[in-house]
This record gives structure tokens, C-alpha cells and sequence, in this order.
């Protein structure tokens, strides 16, 4: 049911009040519990951020000959984030609104590129299981088909097999560093050398790592190339809110020169409201979010974001050792950088129940799936948690293993349907079902998983669950009797 607008306006004050009390519900991430999605230093860098983003609120970015002022902070971000990648002189690019438009700006650059150079009428592009689901939209949005790459069991992409999927329709290989589900940062200085003699362009999405990995490396630790210094990589996203610690909405896409970026670009000659053109997806292009990225960049500089990047891979190892001294949890793979996944070992451990119990300890952790696993983001924040986390952990493995039900019930329950029905076309119809009842007039809810970035799933999500197990039985039913 739709709620009318107000006849008349309110209080500015009282307008303030009830904002802050629609967080009552919200996951209270001050306090380090939240393992994804918002990116907490402390209150004293909160208003800094929105003070930046304030003198800035009402200016936009759309055109860059009106705000000079955007168009200069966007031109030393790109600079900057040039220099942290190891850039060229020529590398160039544009502020984004997150990685989901940098990815998707991607796609549709070297689709263009293709189309120009190559004739290319079917385009493809390749790329691991692990890659972000940002690029499963950008297929489905702009027409470009994805073969992936199956994993090795290091949760590496099997190269020899990636090989064999180039053809003259490939577009573009999208390698990560890292990538989400796992940590791992793919081999890139390989997928690289491959790219260069097919003579494919090789983005390298560094959405999480891009602002974090460079500081780590600039500390001392030990990673593979990934960056511009590759010869084959072409491109880069990196988000600059998530570990760059800017206010929402500031990503990068860089190119390593204009020939690729200008394949970006939108214009229209012949609107009556006059010529037009447009650098990425967004027309509208909110000035704060330029405003807040670089303010940031410069109040941290490198020697900030080394400290920041030293905590955060304090609090990594500590986290690490601790499940490694719990006997029925194990690391999934290598990861090297500021995210990992951990599974159970134990058939008598439901890794999914794991995760239920430490939600209901106050901590909001998310799943993954094919292998099930629990999945940890982590920020300088929580190097003053990490003991609470791992007491808690220990004592939420030893419930489940006394507790094997729980295993049937919850989120657990859930999560174990969605990965084992064969039919993934029906998890996906029902999923988006539910999904879109969140926006039916007036609004509606729906049960998410705590944290979770995919947004679907855990809790109490009973109702899915059963309609997955009726859609699947009533297709084993109907399957049974046409034999």
C-alpha cells in the first residue's frame, strides 16, 4: 500500500530523528561484527568524509567544462590511482559510482573496441568461475556471452583450458586481484602473457584489492605482479570506497591509454537538447562523491594507507591462525590479501549452522557456495575483534558438532537446498520472485542473509525453502512419471 506524501512539511529536526531511527534495523558495523559492505574507521574519519561530500553535494559531474572543479579532483584520482598501480605516463581513466559501473564499462569497451576493429557480431569474454557477479550483469546488460574458466583445486583458473576458449568472438579476459569468493589473486602475469599473443585485451578487476594490495606490497609482503606492470593488462577497476576508505559511490576504471578509453565513451549528435557525450554509464555525476575520494586520497596519502594496510593484514594472519588451530575448519586456497573463506573439514560440522550460530552471537558473516564456506572482508577495524571473532567461532563449532540438527534448520537449511538443487534455472526464478517482491507498490521485505554481498539468503528464510523443495519434488514427480 502505498503512504501519500505529506500535505504539509515537518520539522527539520524531527526529519533528522526519524532518519536516525530507520538504522535501528540495520547492521551495527561501528562496532567491527560486520564482515562486508561498508568500509568503518572510526567517527572522527565518518565526518571528515561527510564534510568533503558536503561542499560538493550539489555539484555534478556531467559535464566537465561547467564544474572544472569536479573535473580537476577527477583528473589527480586518476593520477593518483595511476601511480598506486604503476601506471605509464598515458594511463588515463574515469570516477565511476562503484565497481558493479567499472566493470560494466569494461564490458562494454572492448565489445565496442571488437565490433570497430574485428567485425565481431557475437561477442565473448572469458573469465573464472570466481569473477564478480558485476560481470554476469554486464553479460546480460550488454550482450557479451561469458565462458568461464573452471578452477583447479588451489581455486586457481585453469589456464590451459582458458586457452583453448579464445577464439576470433573474444572480446576481452578478466582476471582479479583478488577475487571475492576466495581471496586468491588470479595469475595474472600468465594470463597476461597469454592475452598479449592472442592479442586480447586482459582487464584485471581490482575492485577489493586495488586500494590495499599496492600499500601491502610497499610494506614488504611477498605478491605476484598484477598490475600495469604486466605487459598484457589493459585495464583496471579499483574502488576507492571500499578499501580506499572513500564515502560511497567512488570507483576507477583505468586504461593503459586513450585508444582503449576513447571506446568508452557515449555521444549523440542530433538530440534537440544539443550535442552530447557522456564518459561512463551515469549521466548525473554527484559532485560530493568526487569531493569525498579526493579528500581522501590526500589525508591518507601513502604512508596512511600503509599503516591501514598493516593493520588489516595483522588482523588477516591473527584471524587465520585462529581457525587454523580449530580442527574442523580449514583456509580455502592461498588467499593473499584482505579477504579469505574458511569451510568445515568435519562432516559432522555444517559449516552453514556454523555461520547461524555466529549470527546469532551478534555477527554478521556470509556464506558461499560450491564449496560452502563462511567469508570474512576484513578492515583495519577489525584488528581490535579478531579475539571476540575466534572465541566465538570455536564455541559455535562445538555447538554444531553436538547440535548436528542444526544442520536442517535456519539459514543452514537453506543455504544446503540452494547449493544441491541440480536445477539452477529454478533457484534463480525463485530467487528473483522473492527479490522483486521487495519493490511491489508500497514496498515490501525480504529476509536477507546478514552482510551478505549476493543479498539473498540466511535467517530465517524458511519460505524459500519451501518452495525450493516443492518445485523440486513436484519436478521429480513429473519426471518419474514420464519414464
Amino acid at each position: 500500500m502505498h503512504k501519500p506524501m505529506p500535505e504539509h512539511g515537518r520539522d527539520l529536526d524531527e526529519i533528522l530523528d526519524q532518519l536516525e531511527a530507520f538504522k535501528d534495523r540495520d547492521p551495527q558495523y561501528k562496532d567491527g561484527r560486520l564482515w562486508s559492505l561498508v568500509y568503518y574507521l572510526d567517527e572522527e574519519h565518518s565526518s571528515f568524509l561527510k564534510e568533503s561530500y558536503h561542499r560538493f553535494a550539489c555539484e555534478n559531474g556531467l559535464n566537465p567544462g561547467a564544474f572544472k572543479s569536479l573535473k580537476k579532483m577527477e583528473t589527480e584520482v586518476i593520477s593518483a590511482t595511476a601511480d598506486i598501480l604503476n601506471g605509464t605516463e598515458e594511463v588515463c581513466g574515469v570516477v565511476t559510482s562503484g565497481g558493479t559501473e567499472s566493470c560494466l564499462m569494461a564490458v562494454k569497451t572492448y565489445r565496442d573496441m571488437a565490433r570497430e576493429q574485428r567485425r565481431v557480431k557475437k561477442p565473448e569474454m572469458i573469465m573464472p568461475t570466481t569473477a564478480h557477479v558485476a560481470w554476469f550483469k554486464a553479460s546480460e546488460y550488454f550482450g557479451v556471452k561469458t565462458r568461464l574458466v573452471p578452477l583447479k583445486k588451489d581455486f586457481t583458473p585453469d589456464l590451459n583450458k582458458l586457452k583453448r576458449m579464445i577464439n576470433r568472438n573474444t572480446v576481452m579476459i578478466i582476471g582479479s586481484a583478488p577475487e571475492y569468493p576466495h581471496g586468491t589473486i588470479d595469475p595474472i602475469e600468465e594470463m597476461g602473457a597469454i592475452a598479449s599473443k592472442k592479442n586480447i585485451p586482459l582487464h584485471v578487476d581490482a575492485c577489493v584489492g586495488g586500494f590495499i594490495l599496492p600499500f601491502m606490497e610497499m610494506n614488504g609482503e611477498s605478491l605476484p605482479l598484477w598490475d600495469y606492470r604486466v605487459p598484457g593488462v589493459t585495464s583496471i577497476s579499483a574502488d576507492i570506497h571500499k578499501y580506499g576508505y572513500a564515502a560511497k559511490g567512488a570507483s576507477t576504471i583505468t586504461y593503459r591509454n586513450l585508444d582503449y578509453l576513447r571506446f568508452q565513451m557515449f555521444a549523440y549528435q542530433n538530440w534537440p537538447g544539443g550535442v552530447f557525450a557522456s564518459s561512463a554509464l551515469l549521466g548525473t555525476r554527484p559532485g560530493g562523491a568526487y569531493a569525498a575520494a579526493w579528500g581522501v586520497t590526500r589525508y591518507f596519502g601513502k604512508e596512511g594507507y600503509r599503516k591501514l594496510a598493516e593493520d588489516t593484514l595483522d588482523a588477516v594472519n591473527k584471524l587465520k591462525a585462529g581457525i587454523g588451530q580449530i580442527p574442523e575448519l580449514e583456509i580455502m586456497g592461498s588467499p593473499q590479501g584482505p579477504l579469505f573463506s574458511f569451510r568445515s573439514n568435519d562432516p559432522d560440522v555444517n559449516i552453514y549452522a556454523v555461520g547461524d550460530q555466529m549470527d546469532a552471537r551478534g555477527w554478521q558473516v556470509n556464506r558461499n557456495q560450491f564449496p560452502a564456506g563462511l567469508h570474512a572482508m576484513v578492515t583495519a577495524q577489525h584488528l581490535q575483534v579478531v579475539d571476540a571473532y575466534l572465541e566465538d567461532l570455536q564455541a559455535a563449532v562445538e555447538t554444531v558438532r553436538k547440535h548436528p540438527e542444526l544442520a536442517q534448520q535456519g539459514g543452514a537449511a537453506t543455504y544446503g537446498m540452494m547449493a544441491h538443487v541440480p536445477l539452477r534455472g529454478m533457484v534463480k526464478k525463485k530467487v528473483l520472485e522473492m527479490y522483486s517482491e521487495q519493490y511491489r507498490a508500497g514496498g515490501g521485505e525480504l529476509d536477507l542473509a546478514a552482510g551478505s554481498e549476493s543479498g539473498i539468503g540466511g535467517g530465517d528464510s524458511k519460505g524459500l525453502l519451501d518452495k525450493l523443495v516443492n518445485r523440486y519434488v513436484e519436478y521429480q514427480s513429473r519426471k518419474t512419471s514420464t519414464r
